[in-house]
This record gives C-alpha cells, sequence and structure tokens, in this order.
C-alpha cells in the first residue's frame, strides 16, 4: 500500500467525487478510479460505494471509515516525521504559494516569512491576492499551500488555525463629505448614501444583517473586489466603500477612514486541504506562522 495512493483515497473521501478528487490531484478520472479499484483489490475489500449516473457522490463503506481513519494517521506521522527532517536540515529550498484578500494579517505572513529567509535565503513567498471565492478555489486546484479566510468554512474539507487579531470594517470616504464630521458610522448613517461594497455575496450578507437592511433597499452604487480600486471610486466621488481598517493609507490624502458602531469585527482563519503532505519549505512556514500568533496571543492577554 503506497502513501501515494492513501492520499489519494483520502481524496476522493474529502471531495466525495471521484472527478472532484482528480481535479485536485492533477489526474484523470480514469486513472483515480483505476488507483481506488488496485487498492480495493489489494485489501480484498469494497472501500468505496459509487454514485449512480444521476448522483456522482461517493460514500465510504465502514471498512472505507476504517482505512480513512488510519490513513489519517499514517500521513500524519508522515508530517510530524517531515517535521523532524526538516528541523535537522541545513539547506531548505522551495516556495510557498500562499492566497488572501487585503488585510492587516498579511503583515504576520511577512514577519514568519522574514524569519525564515535570514536561515534559508533561497525559499521564496508567493501571495495571491482575491476575496474568499478566489482563494478557495485556487485552494481546492492546489494552486496555492494555504489560504486565508474570514467567516465559515468546511471543517471537514479543511484544516484551519484562527488568527490572533480580528479585522475591524468601517467606512472609507472622502474629507470633504457629510460623514467624515462623524467619529464613527452607524447603520442608519448609511441607509441612504451611495454605497461602494465587496461584491462577495457571503459578505454583503454580512453587511446587510449590521446594516439593519436587505441589500435591495440600498443605494449601491458599486462593487469591489479589491480595495485599492475601491479607494479610487471614493476618492473620485462615486460614494463610500464599506471595508476593513488600516487597508488605506489616508495619511496626506483626500480620503478617510471611520469605524461602525456597533463595532463590527471579523476573525480570520489560515487553512488548508486535510491529508495533505506540505513541502519542507510550507512546514516551516506554518511552524513560524503559529509561532507568530502564539506572540500575538501572549501580547494581547497582557493588554
Amino acid at each position: 500500500m503506497e502513501l501515494r495512493v492513501l492520499q489519494y483515497f483520502l481524496a476522493v473521501a474529502r471531495e466525495q467525487n471521484i472527478s472532484a478528487a482528480a481535479e485536485t490531484l492533477h489526474l484523470s478520472q480514469p486513472a483515480l478510479s483505476t488507483q481506488l479499484k488496485n487498492l480495493e483489490e489489494e485489501l480484498g475489500k469494497q472501500l468505496l460505494i459509487r454514485g449512480t449516473k444521476g448522483s456522482r457522490k461517493v460514500v465510504l463503506t465502514e471498512e472505507g471509515m476504517i482505512l480513512r481513519k488510519r490513513a489519517e494517521e499514517i500521513l500524519s506521522l508522515v508530517e510530524r516525521t517531515e517535521h523532524e527532517i526538516t528541523a535537522s536540515s541545513e539547506t531548505i529550498v522551495g516556495d510557498v504559494f500562499i492566497g488572501s484578500g487585503e488585510t492587516e494579517v498579511t503583515r504576520f505572513f511577512a514577519r514568519a516569512a522574514k524569519n525564515i529567509q535570514k536561515k534559508y535565503p533561497y525559499i521564496r513567498f508567493h501571495i495571491s491576492s482575491g476575496n474568499a471565492e478566489h482563494v478557495m478555489d485556487y485552494l481546492d486546484k492546489g494552486l496555492i499551500d494555504f489560504g486565508l479566510v474570514f467567516g465559515s468554512f468546511d471543517s471537514q474539507r479543511y484544516e484551519s488555525i484562527s488568527v490572533p487579531v480580528k479585522d475591524s470594517w468601517g467606512v472609507l470616504m472622502r474629507k470633504d463629505s457629510a460623514l467624515a464630521r462623524k467619529d464613527v458610522i452607524s447603520p442608519e448613517d448609511l441607509w441612504d448614501k451611495p454605497l461602494i461594497v465587496p461584491h462577495q455575496k457571503g459578505e454583503s450578507a454580512y453587511l446587510s444583517g449590521w446594516l439593519k437592511r436587505e441589500e435591495s433597499s440600498l443605494h449601491i452604487v458599486a462593487t469591489y473586489n479589491l480595495v485599492f480600486n475601491a479607494s479610487l471610486l471614493v476618492d473620485e466621488g462615486l460614494g463610500y466603500a464599506l471595508c476593513y481598517d488600516k487597508l488605506i493609507n489616508t495619511c496626506g490624502s483626500s480620503l478617510c477612514f471611520r469605524p461602525f458602531s456597533p463595532k463590527l469585527e471579523v476573525r480570520g482563519y489560515l487553512v488548508w486541504k486535510k491529508y495533505q503532505v506540505f513541502s519542507k519549505a510550507a512546514n516551516l512556514f506554518l511552524q513560524n506562522l503559529r509561532a507568530e500568533f502564539s506572540e500575538e496571543e501572549v501580547y494581547e492577554n497582557r493588554e
């Protein structure tokens, strides 16, 4: 029984669909089906119940569930072994791929990367910016190692660690706008204003709850994916952008930021696929990031 085949099996267990698993593994569907069939023949047990043409969902048999548990333990041991080897290695090279929205949390990534670079200068870091839909799509396709998301995610498919700080929502506006005279912005302040909001559905619903209004009753003039583009729309007087704090440096510009009242905060999570075996570089990044998060938690507790 090969580790590679166990990874294939766990990918199918995670996706509950052979075609979807094949895509994430960068295999053809027939090739993956053959590997699974060979595994079942090797063990002499049926591991998967394939769906009919009308339903392609794959269900684990009782023996399949046992193998899933043991395969997780086996691959976890492999990962721990790689950690030990990584710690004793003098030369580590490679690439770490991270998907993230625009957030202050990126500073944690930078600190972890800086610490790693001091000892392993040949490790390179690549950040792909986008909203949660973009990040999760890249993660599912295996184009990135880690994704930073806010709000809920499928804990059956992904491992995660929580970010020790929260991002706060507010309004980016021109300094000469009517609301700029206020220290904080309430929902009622925005009911009749032209709004520029994130185009991601999850965030729109989240904001609608705070605004106490359905999206259809708000005056939404534009949506955005990256907040820098939204800031240009604001600067040209199109409207008020709802976004996270600390993303746009307003010093010396015509813009200002005002926080929501009551506060609206959201916690981020660094997620990665379950059963994923990382490169040494990716493992090293995760270890350093955990350390950065732990230090921040200690600091926050002291405050």
